[in-house]
C-alpha cells in the first residue's frame, strides 16, 4: 500500500511537473511575442533637451482630466453590459485598391480607424499604420477588427514617408512597422522616443526621425511638421516616456492636417494660426467618453477642432475598426455628421479602402447607418 501510494505520488508529481513545465513553455512562447511588441526604451538624454519633458515624463501643455467622480462605476457598467449596440450589424462595406492616384491634386485613402495614405502633389505619406487583427501586444487578447483590411500591404502604391503620431498599440504596430520596412526603404517620421521602439524592430537608424512639439523635416518635397496634441502615450508599465503629436503635411500647393489622438485645447487654434488654411483634416471622432474628456475629442469638440485650425475637408478617422469606447458603434459618424451640416463644413465619411479626391468629394450618404 506504501509503496503503491508512493508511486502513484511519483506518477502525479511527474504528470504536474510536465504540466507546469508545458504551462511555462506556453509562457515563454507568449512571452517571446509580447515582449518585443512592447518596443524599446527610449534614451533619456535624448528626451531632457525637450520643453515637454520635465520630471522624468513628457506633460501635456494643460493636464488632463481622468476620471471624473463617479463616472468609472458607469463606465465599466456600460462598457460589459451596456445596450447599445457596439459593433456593426453586418459587414463593413470594403472598397478595394483602385491603383496609384494621379500625381497631381490631393487624395486620401482611409483604411479604418486612424491608418489613412495621403497623396499630394504625387508624394505618398501613409499615417499610422496598423495591419493587424489586434490592437495589443498579444495575438490572443486585446481589441480585435470589427472589419477586416481593406487593402493588402502589398497593395500600397510605393510611399515616401510613414508618420507615426504615438505609440499607442491602435496608432504603433509592430507587425505592419517591420513589413512596411521590409517593404518601403522610407523614413518613418515620430515624435521624441517613439524611435526606441523602431530600433527594436530593427528599423534602421536612419531612416528613423523623431521630433518635438514645433520641429519639421523636408521629405520628398514635403514639409512635415509635427504640432503639439493632448493625450499621453506608454506601451508597458510606463507612461508618458514617448512624445505624442499632431501633424501638418505641406506640399508644394496642397496642406494636410492630421490630429492624431487629442482632446480638444487650445492649441488648435495656434496651429491654424500658424499652419492653416488646409485643404484637408483628418480629425479624431471616435473612443470618448466622459472617463477620459480630455485626452480623445467627441465628434462635436472634432468639428471645433477643425474650425480652429481652417481644415478645408473633414475626413473623421478613429472610429468603425477598433471597440475602444462604450459609445455605440454608428454613433461617431451620426454625431459629426449632424454637427458639419450645422456648421456648413465640407465632410467626407470614406467607407474602408476608399479614396477620396479632395477636390471633388463624394456625397456623403450615411452608410454606416445600416450597420448601427
Amino acid at each position: 500500500m506504501g509503496r503503491k501510494t508512493t508511486r502513484g505520488a511519483r506518477i502525479l508529481g511527474a504528470v504536474a511537473a510536465g504540466a507546469g513545465a508545458a504551462a511555462a513553455g506556453g509562457v515563454a512562447l507568449a512571452a517571446r511575442g509580447v515582449l518585443p511588441a512592447l518596443g524599446g526604451r527610449p534614451d533619456g538624454a535624448r528626451l531632457l533637451a525637450s520643453p515637454q519633458f520635465h520630471d522624468g515624463a513628457f506633460r501635456n501643455t494643460a493636464p488632463p482630466r481622468w476620471l471624473p467622480p463617479g463616472s468609472g462605476k458607469a463606465t465599466v457598467r456600460e462598457l460589459f453590459f451596456g445596450g447599445r449596440r457596439r459593433r456593426p450589424g453586418a459587414a463593413v462595406p470594403l472598397v478595394p485598391p483602385a491603383g496609384p492616384a494621379p500625381a497631381d491634386g490631393l487624395h486620401i485613402t482611409w483604411f479604418g480607424h486612424a491608418s489613412s495614405l495621403v497623396e499630394l502633389d504625387g508624394v505618398r505619406v501613409l499615417l499610422d499604420p496598423v495591419w493587424s487583427e489586434r490592437v495589443s501586444p498579444s495575438g490572443v487578447l486585446g481589441p480585435r477588427r470589427l472589419h477586416p483590411v481593406p487593402h493588402r500591404l502589398a497593395d500600397l502604391p510605393g510611399l515616401d514617408v510613414i508618420v507615426i503620431s504615438h505609440d499607442h498599440y491602435d496608432h504603433l504596430d509592430m507587425s505592419t512597422v517591420r513589413a512596411l520596412a521590409r517593404l518601403h526603404d522610407v523614413p518613418f517620421v515620430v515624435p521624441l522616443g517613439v524611435g526606441a521602439h523602431l530600433r527594436r524592430w530593427k528599423v534602421p537608424e536612419n531612416r528613423i526621425v523623431e521630433l518635438d512639439w514645433d520641429d519639421s523635416v523636408e521629405v520628398a518635397g514635403l514639409r512635415i511638421v509635427a504640432t503639439p496634441a493632448r493625450h499621453f502615450s506608454g506601451r508597458a508599465f510606463s507612461r508618458n516616456n514617448t512624445l505624442w503629436a499632431s501633424w501638418v503635411i505641406a506640399g508644394q500647393r496642397h496642406r494636410v492636417f492630421y490630429t492624431g489622438d487629442s482632446g480638444h485645447f487650445e492649441g488648435y487654434a495656434a496651429i491654424g494660426e500658424r499652419h492653416g488654411p488646409f485643404d484637408a483634416a483628418l480629425v479624431q471622432i471616435g473612443a470618448y467618453n466622459a472617463s477620459w474628456p480630455d485626452i480623445h475629442m467627441t465628434p462635436e469638440e472634432g468639428v471645433a477642432a477643425h474650425l480652429d485650425v481652417r481644415g478645408g475637408l473633414l475626413i473623421p478617422v478613429h472610429w468603425a475598426t477598433f471597440n475602444l469606447a462604450p459609445h455605440a458603434w454608428a454613433e461617431p459618424a451620426d454625431r459629426v455628421w449632424q454637427e458639419a451640416k450645422a456648421h456648413d463644413i465640407a465632410l467626407a465619411v470614406p467607407r474602408p479602402g476608399e479614396r477620396i479626391d479632395v477636390a471633388a468629394p463624394p456625397q456623403v450618404d450615411g452608410w454606416w447607418q445600416a450597420l448601427g
